[in-house]
């Protein structure tokens, strides 16, 4: 058993120093795919830490001053309250200071800087208003009231947000991932023609290892090594390209100032590391479905 494992080995190496050309340009192809089906999974995440906060149907954010006193919050409780045909009151929440700031840590997440500048103490608090009007003007109406209220330090609009971030994020996801996708199905297409090339080369042998009663699979394994040594190369390379491309993002980010909208566009690394094991599960299976289907087809030269 051993020494099947250790043939295979060896003839998959030696199988792959031979088409260096057309294994530098598979993996190379499929570095680039993976690369990009993992910016696409940062760009998503990115997206959704901007508008956690706007989930359920939140089109307004009434940020509440961090030394407000009861007395002014409840007045402004009351006020949003008091326009019960505009504002669905049932879903009125408030988030107090730990509450807005445990949202704080997923919004910031990736941004340390912003994050150590916010405390349980000096954080605003929120209502999140939910509008039963489907008229924008109207909301925008009611924020420019709410902003004249004692205690309110800012009002927030998801339509200011949405407009461009929804756009944007769509635009730029269905465009990388297109592309990824594509990259991906040529990546495959290189690593079947490189295992059918490196058969065709070894016709001879495997006309030999037949007639002596070697099995199919026997023969195919060392081919569909190859082809899954390919497609991990290529994963393991993109890994790395969405390092160096996270690390760039999340350093430039670091330029601006904390609190600004694009920080809460910046990965955790917990998360790229996820990624990371998605994309070398992606690579591995890459490889292994277009050698696997070569090795297959082509086994009768």
């Amino acid at each position: 058993m051993i020494a099947r494992i250790a043939y295979a080995f060896r003839e998959m190496w030696a199988s792959f120093r031979r088409n260096l050309t057309l294994t530098a340009a598979a993996i190379l192809t499929s570095a680039i795919a993976l690369l990009l089906v993992g910016t696409t999974l940062l760009i998503q995440r990115a997206f959704e830490n901007l508008l956690v906060q706007w989930k359920g149907d939140v089109a307004m954010i009434v940020f509440v001053r961090s030394d407000a006193t009861p007395e002014q919050i409840a007045l402004i409780d009351e006020s949003i309250r008091s326009a019960p045909t505009i504002i669905n009151v049932d879903k009125l929440q408030y988030l107090d200071k730990t509450q807005t700031y445990e949202e704080a840590k997923r919004i910031f997440a990736g941004d340390p800087v912003t994050l150590s500048l916010l405390t349980p103490e000096n954080i605003p608090s929120e209502f999140k208003v939910v509008p039963i009007t489907q008229d924008p003007a109207l909301v925008r109406s009611l924020s420019e009231q709410y902003r004249s209220l004692p205690g309110v330090e800012d009002v927030a609009l998801a339509e200011d947000e949405f407009q461009v971030i929804s756009t944007l994020s769509k635009f730029v996801r269905t465009v990388t991932l297109v592309m990824s996708l594509v990259l991906l199905v040529v990546a495959v297409g290189l690593i079947w023609n490189t295992i059918r090339t490196a058969m065709f080369a070894r016709r001879r042998e495997i006309e030999v290892m037949k007639l002596v009663g070697a099995t199919n699979w026997f023969i195919r394994v060392p081919f569909m090594l190859e082809g899954l040594l390919q497609g991990l190369i290529g994963a393991v390379v993109s890994c790395g390209g969405l390092w160096a491309l996270n690390s760039a993002w999340t350093n430039g980010v670091a330029g601006f100032k904390p609190g600004t909208g694009i920080s809460s566009l910046v990965v955790p690394s917990g998360y790229l590391s996820g990624v990371m094991v998605v994309i070398l599960i992606i690579g591995a299976l890459a490889g292994a479905i277009g050698s696997a289907i070569a090795a297959s087809r082509f086994l009768d030269v």
